[in-house]
């Protein structure tokens, strides 16, 4: 996987965001502040015309310069957070032109890491993380047989559907106790689909 297809991969990524942005934010309306998905919008759009403007030449500096806009331009905790994902990322994949399946896993696990250290969190909490972790471990297991894309994409998806059945721990959701129950995570839900783009570009 080369520069191109991470920024076919944020391309496909800020569409799809923009396309569910009122779906997310009528989730997070449930149980936050009622912004996620008008905040990533934002976000993403911003991601979206950089990357137009100045493409960078490595996957690594794709992803960087994705976080940093991310940070700069979404507020409250989601910015920060996906900013990181996208920034600790890029730093593993370092200069290489080029990278593989197994050192994409292995650097989407360290962005993952950094996301948990930042919001001091971990699966289980109703948060980004319990779509985030399932699907990078998925990918990290890519030697298994089928498209380990679509076991990042099928993984992510199951860990979002699984955050109905969980009372929030972390955040502003937390604050409702056990009426949490019963809605999906908005942040778990956005990380699902930010996976299922990677497998749609995968294809």
């Amino acid at each position: 996987m080369d520069a191109a297809f991470f920024l076919r991969w944020l391309a496909a990524a800020a569409a799809a965001v923009d396309r569910e942005a009122d779906r997310l934010t009528e989730l997070d309306a449930a149980i936050g502040d009622a912004d996620h998905g008008s905040n990533l919008r934002r976000g993403f759009a911003a991601v979206a015309t950089a990357l137009d403007a100045g493409p960078p030449g490595t996957p690594g500096a794709v992803l960087a310069l994705a976080g940093r806009q991310l940070i700069s331009t979404v507020g409250g905790a989601s910015g920060p957070l996906y900013g990181t994902l996208l920034r600790r990322t890029g730093k593993e994949l370092g200069d290489a032109q080029r990278v593989s399946v197994a050192e994409l896993g292995a650097a989407l696990r360290a962005g993952v890491a950094a996301v948990a250290q930042l919001g001091g969190s971990a699966p289980g909490d109703k948060t980004m993380l319990d779509a985030l972790v399932p699907g990078a471990d998925a990918l990290g297991a890519s030697d298994a047989a089928g498209d380990p894309f679509d076991a990042v994409r099928a993984a992510a998806e199951e860990g979002a559907r699984a955050t109905e059945a969980l009372r929030a721990r972390k955040g502003r959701a937390s604050y409702l106790g056990e009426r949490s129950v019963g809605h999906l995570d908005p942040g778990a839900s956005s990380s699902a689909l930010l996976f299922a783009t990677l497998a749609e570009v995968a294809r």
